[in-house]
């Protein structure tokens, strides 16, 4: 197995670099394996759903579906796929805001709590106030 960093997966699904492009389908198409994954970690959905919203303009939607989709594929393997499988099923919510919630409760937490007025109307995330 073997760690993919943000700036390759970038390449694999937007393509702005012909080159680095062609060397990240090649990893992953045809490098990678059901029993040689690539790993995903959660750090690398944050940034990839923050380049991919900000640099690119992708919807939440449509980031939501291009990491269920990574969830799906054999040489690709994600760090706690759970985790981002509710994280993704929170609908309309920022990924990352929506992992550390997960994350969160995975490890126990009773709450989230923030100063983000829209992370706060997540269920079971509290904005922090006087």
């Amino acid at each position: 197995m073997i760690a993919i960093d943000t700036n390759v997966l970038v390449r694999y699904l937007v393509a702005d670099d012909a080159a680095q492009a062609a060397l990240a389908r090649e990893l992953i198409e045809e490098g990678l394996s059901d029993e040689a994954p690539g790993f995903i970690s959660l750090a690398v959905l944050c940034e990839l759903a923050w380049a991919l919203g900000y640099t690119y303009k992708q919807s939440r939607a449509d980031i939501a579906r291009t990491i269920g989709a990574f969830a799906e594929v054999g040489q690709l393997q994600l760090e706690e796929p759970e985790i981002v499988r509710r994280a993704l099923a929170a609908g309309n919510a920022d990924i990352a805001d929506a992992l550390i919630h997960e994350v969160g409760k995975a490890n126990g937490c009773a709450k989230t709590v923030t100063f983000d007025k829209r992370f706060a109307q997540m269920s079971g995330v509290e904005l922090l106030a006087s």
